[in-house]
Parts: C-alpha cells; sequence; structure tokens
C-alpha cells in the first residue's frame, strides 16, 4: 500500500481538502495506493507556481535543457523494474512484455526530445526591402496545461512534457485517477533528475475538475491532451483561444485486399487489435476485407485470438490483461450487444472472463458482418476485439474505410504499388500505413488525425511537438541605409 502525494512547486502535498481516492489493481480490484483527490484550489496554486518559474525553464540554454532531458532518461532507466512493476498494478497490462517496453520507450522519448531541440533550425528570410533583415526564433509557449489518459501511462504524458520541457515550457499536470499511481513514480524521476522546482507541477484528481481548472485557467497559456473525441472538444471550448494540441479517438480501419499476404495481414492486425487488450488510440477497429478473402481471413482472425492468453500480468506467460476500468468494459458489452442486434455474427470471445482475477478481463473476440449502422463501426470501442466486414471492391471498400467520423489512423494490405497508393492518398485518416498495422509509429514521426474528423488538432511526435509546443516569432531588423 503506497500512501502518495501532489507535486506542487517543488513539494510533494496533500489535497488542500483533506480527501483521497484509492488507486485499484484492475486485475485483482485490490487498492493499490491512496492519492490526493486535488481541488480547484490545488490545480491554482499549481498553476501559480508555473507562472512563477516558468522563468527557471525558458531562460535555461538549449544545452542544458536537452541535457536535464537526458538526466531524466537516465534516472528512469536506472528505476525502470519499479516503474514497470507500478505500472502493471496501476494500469494492467503485462509486466514481462508490455510494461517494460513502455518504461524503455518512455525513457526513449526524453532522449528523442534532447536530440531534436539541439537541431530546431529556423530561417533568415529574404525581403523586398534593402534596408531590412528578417528572421525566425522559436520561443517557449509559457505554462501548457496538460492532460493524459490511462493506457499508456507513462508514453503519452512523455509527448507533452518532454518536448515541452525542451522548448522551455512549464507545465502542470492532471493524469487520468486510475493511473495516477504511476504518474507519481514519473514524477519522482524528474525531481531525481533536478527539474527545477515549480517548472513541472502534478495534481491528482477528477477531470472534470481539476483538469477542467487547469484547461480554463487564464494562467495556462496552451493545453495539450490525448484522449476521447467527446472530452476533447469539450475542452477546446473550455480554452477557447489558447493553442491546443488534442490527439483524439480513432477507429483504424484496415483493408485486406485479395492480393495480399494474408498470413502476415492478419497476424499484424491482430496485434493491431489485441496490444494493451485493445485499449489504443490507433489500434484495429476495423476490419475490411475483400469478399475473395473473407472467410480465410476471419479463420485466421479466430486463430489469433485463440492463442491470446488471459491471466495474471504477472506471469511471463500471459499476452493480454485486463482492461482498466469499468466504464470501458461496459462499452465492450454494449458495443457487442448492439452490433449482434443488428445482424452481427459472433465468432470467438465476447464476454467478460471474471475466472482470471476481476470482472475487467476480458475475452479476445472476433466478430463478423459488423453493420456500417453500429455502434461497434462507428464508435471506438477500445477493447479486444476484431470487428470485420466483407466488400466487393476496392471503391466499396474505401467508402466503408471513410464512412466514419474518426480519421487518426488506417492501413492497406496489397502486393499492388498501385492499389497502395490508391488507398494512401484517398483514405481520411492522418496516417496510412501500407502492408503493417494501425499500431505502427515510431517516436518522430507526425501523429494526427485527419481535418473533418473528430480525431484531433495539431501533430505529435519529435520536431512535430517541438513545433507545436513553441511560438514562431519574426524579428525585422532595419540596418539602416
Amino acid at each position: 500500500m503506497l500512501e502518495l502525494k501532489m507535486y506542487i512547486n517543488g513539494q510533494w502535498v496533500e489535497s488542500e481538502s483533506g480527501k483521497t481516492f484509492a488507486a485499484r489493481n484492475p486485475a485483482t480490484g485490490e487498492v493499490i495506493a491512496h492519492l490526493p483527490e486535488g481541488t480547484r484550489e490545488d490545480a491554482r496554486r499549481a498553476v501559480a507556481a508555473a507562472n512563477e518559474n516558468k522563468h527557471r525553464i525558458a531562460e535555461m540554454p538549449v544545452w542544458e535543457r536537452a541535457r536535464l532531458c537526458e538526466r531524466i532518461a537516465e534516472v528512469m532507466e536506472k528505476r525502470r523494474e519499479e516503474l514497470a512493476r507500478i505500472l502493471t498494478l496501476d494500469q494492467g497490462k503485462p509486466y514481462h512484455t508490455e510494461a517494460q517496453f513502455e518504461v524503455r520507450k518512455a525513457a526513449e522519448g526524453w532522449r528523442n526530445a534532447a536530440e531534436h531541440i539541439k537541431w530546431l533550425e529556423t530561417s533568415f528570410i529574404p525581403v523586398e526591402d534593402p534596408h531590412k533583415r528578417v528572421f525566425t526564433i522559436r520561443q517557449p509557449r509559457g505554462v501548457y496545461a496538460i492532460i493524459t489518459p490511462w493506457n499508456f501511462p507513462l508514453n503519452i504524458p512523455i509527448e507533452y512534457l518532454a518536448p515541452g520541457l525542451a522548448a522551455g515550457n512549464a507545465i502542470v499536470w492532471v493524469p487520468a485517477p486510475t493511473t495516477s499511481a504511476v504518474a507519481v513514480k514519473m514524477v519522482e524521476c524528474l525531481e531525481e533528475a533536478e527539474v527545477p522546482p515549480g517548472v513541472v507541477n502534478l495534481v491528482t484528481g477528477p477531470g472534470p475538475v481539476v483538469g477542467d481548472e487547469i484547461v480554463a485557467h487564464p494562467g495556462t497559456d496552451a493545453v495539450g491532451f490525448t484522449g476521447s473525441s467527446a472530452t476533447g472538444e469539450h475542452i477546446a471550448r473550455r480554452a477557447a483561444g489558447k493553442p491546443l494540441l488534442l490527439e483524439l479517438g480513432g477507429n483504424g480501419p484496415t483493408i485486406i485486399l485479395e492480393d495480399a499476404d494474408l498470413e502476415r495481414a492478419v497476424q499484424v492486425t491482430a496485434e493491431g487489435c489485441f496490444l494493451n487488450a485493445g485499449q489504443i488510440c490507433c489500434a484495429t477497429e476495423r476490419i475490411l476485407v475483400h469478399e475473395r478473402v473473407h472467410e480465410e481471413v476471419v479463420q485466421l482472425l479466430v486463430s489469433a485470438a485463440q492463442k491470446v492468453r488471459l491471466g495474471d500480468p504477472f506471469d511471463e506467460n500471459t499476452t493480454m490483461g485486463p482492461l482498466n476500468n469499468e466504464p470501458t468494459a461496459q462499452k465492450m458489452d454494449r458495443h457487442l450487444r448492439d452490433a449482434q442486434e443488428k445482424g452481427a455474427t459472433l465468432l470467438y470471445g465476447g464476454r467478460r472472463a471474471p475466472e482470471y482475477g476481476s470482472d475487467l478481463f476480458y475475452q479476445p473476440t472476433v466478430v463478423d458482418k459488423v453493420p456500417r449502422d453500429s455502434a461497434l463501426f462507428q464508435e471506438e470501442s477500445f477493447g479486444p476485439v476484431a470487428p470485420v466486414t466483407a466488400a466487393s471492391s476496392d471503391e466499396e471498400l474505401l467508402r466503408l474505410a471513410n464512412d466514419n467520423p474518426l480519421g487518426l489512423v488506417s492501413a492497406v494490405f496489397t502486393e499492388s504499388a498501385r492499389r497502395a497508393f490508391y488507398f494512401a492518398e484517398r483514405l481520411q485518416t492522418g496516417i496510412v500505413n501500407i502492408n503493417d498495422s494501425t499500431l505502427y509509429w515510431e517516436l518522430h514521426l507526425p501523429f494526427g488525425g485527419a481535418s473533418g474528423k473528430r480525431s484531433g488538432i495539431g501533430r505529435l511526435g519529435g520536431k512535430y511537438t517541438l513545433l507545436e509546443m513553441t511560438d514562431l516569432k519574426t524579428i525585422c531588423w532595419d540596418i539602416g541605409g
């Protein structure tokens, strides 16, 4: 049992109300920690601390900021086993594969930001006036309000925190309540790496209270958020006028054509459905198959689902842990029920599996003949499900893929370069992966949704996040006649 605190102005503090909430292991239901239930006043104190100390990071030379990010990576690597353990306890993902991998990638994220900030060049602009010299510089925006989800409670925060600090911003961070314990442990790493007091502030508690406060507060200059489309849209309204970096929901359409390497296509597509129990914004959530290979693809998907091993997340044989929380499990229940009522066929799984330790374990599921008007087709399920829909032509497959309000990542499997380009240029998603799953991404690549969809604003990844989290200032200098 851990008794944890928030981090405001370089101090570990309780909530001003004295209230706490419990962090529970989703695999067992057991309480693993108690955390402060932050209030609006706590959030205001954090914003005030960030404003009071933002000069410490903004005035720090770029190379020194890069070294700071490197030190954080070193501390995280030193504490990797502790971080992976609390990550598994807090989130539920398998320790030996997914949790340890996430810690490694999180440390890599700090190193990535350290390198990219050193080479973030700007321009010297030719102008008509011979007496003027015009150039641009990048400056920090000021104080960032950051709100992060529970599915990757180390990696996703670092997609904002690392470039945010590297760019010279102060930060007020509100993590998801169901994974706030591991957030505290990560901030311990920042403190150990000697991030100046007040530059990063952690407030734990309910999003509608502390998250809303930092988003709308006049003392925060910009907002970063990863989460659902509905919450992102609410945040955009509350933060009206502030720069926004929003990575929102996805519905991962994956197109498998009849000329594809089917075994390879289904193998990586199944990973896209079941990794992290499907709780990934770029998860494979719709599998659109050419009717000529429909039966073979469905059989291969069922076989892949049968190989998934539910169980204790600390067991080396476990390949999938529980869902993180009850609302996500309820959404799976609702989506599967709705699809079947509208004519879909359940081929494998389809129910909770409490025999593995808690009611949050969910069977890997394969559903065929999913209708386009079902919630399973139109919404983000965020669970371990492989929904299949067949079509007879490239044009129909494209229409089905784009018939959705979300547009984050898509995938296409084909051996034809012509068909690959046909889909890549017409799919309404921010990323299109050819012959790989919707999960493929590396930390330096631009990641975000397509315009006209509900999948966000801006781009995460490498220099692209640095561009989002800085102001471009133009300086015009009259050098005289």
